[in-house]
């Protein structure tokens, strides 16, 4: 079954904001074309960095009324799971190494009524969400290993998108990929079957004056790869 083409969004991750003045840089990267905030929450644990918690996804929610999308890279995640969707995450991924019983983590999220993603680092295997892809809304393929901005994508993530792609066809899931994601690389993944693509260093490099030029230079690469009129 052909999978068809889902609606392209591009994602900035406010990790590579100025958070000095977090609040006026979501403000101005959603004017200047961003279609959701991804929020990454590391821990240290799961991943070798610490971000974000709730409070500020709570802060976050206070200046935009876009959908936020939240990846929790933290270990175990059961115990902040109401945390984050009571701070106001529109979506919550999770990654399946996080804890014992993935299904039961879904649906959690699911019955405090936000979307529920999974993610799949590098070296996690698709086959890790065949068995939940009625609990899920969102796959997000990482293209780098999770815990640091500024990483360079690893290009066999190309051919997990792909598979992705296959395993959800016909299904009403989004096909997320973050990691290293330009203006160059955005084509190559959007051809690949991801349609939510996050970019952090890429969109706020330059300033605010620079967001929109960004923004605007990822989406046309995406556009173009995907067939679109820009």
């Amino acid at each position: 079954m052909m999978r068809p083409m889902r609606p392209l969004a591009v994602l900035p991750s406010v990790l590579a904001a100025d958070l000095a003045h977090m609040g006026e840089a979501v403000k101005d990267v959603m004017a200047g074309g961003g279609d959701l905030v991804h929020i990454d929450v590391m821990d240290g644990h799961f991943v070798p960095n610490i971000s974000f918690g709730p409070d500020m996804v709570k802060a976050i929610r206070k200046v935009t009324d876009r959908p936020l999308d939240v990846h929790l890279m933290i270990a175990p995640v059961d115990c902040y799971i109401d945390a984050f969707a009571e701070a106001g995450s529109d979506l919550i991924t999770i990654h399946p190494e996080a804890g014992p019983h993935l299904h039961r983590s879904l649906s959690r999220i699911r019955q405090l009524g936000r979307k529920a993603g999974v993610a799949l680092n590098p070296a996690t295997p698709v086959a890790a969400i065949e068995h939940v892809l009625d609990d899920i809304d969102l796959v997000l393929v990482m293209s780098v290993n999770p815990g640091f901005g500024g990483q360079a994508f690893i290009s066999s993530s190309l051919e997990k998108l792909n598979l992705v792609r296959a395993m959800t066809a016909g299904r009403d899931i989004e096909i997320e990929v973050d990691g290293g994601i330009t203006a160059e690389t955005a084509g190559a993944v959007a051809a690949a079957g991801a349609n939510w693509l996050v970019a952090g260093s890429a969109v706020f490099k330059g300033g605010s004056a620079a967001y929109a030029g960004n923004i605007a230079a990822i989406r046309k690469a995406a556009q173009r790869a995907r067939g679109e009129m820009v």
